[in-house]
């Protein structure tokens, strides 16, 4: 059976060769793909970044 079409759009990225080497690195050893990779780096950064915020208003 085949998994559910992901609502998602495709985006293309030029990134220095050393960060995808580590990547790929990272997701053979993980097991994942660079997509869910990238996807959960991604949600964490704006997720920190969002509390960060937050934080400094709340300071303010």
């Amino acid at each position: 059976m085949a998994r559910e079409k992901k609502d998602g759009r495709h985006i293309n990225l030029y990134i220095e060769r050393e960060i995808i080497e580590a990547l790929e690195q990272y997701c053979e050893e993980v097991g994942q793909t660079k997509t869910v990779a990238i996807e959960r780096a991604i949600k964490q950064y704006i997720s920190d970044f969002q509390e960060h915020k937050i934080e400094n208003s709340v300071a303010n």
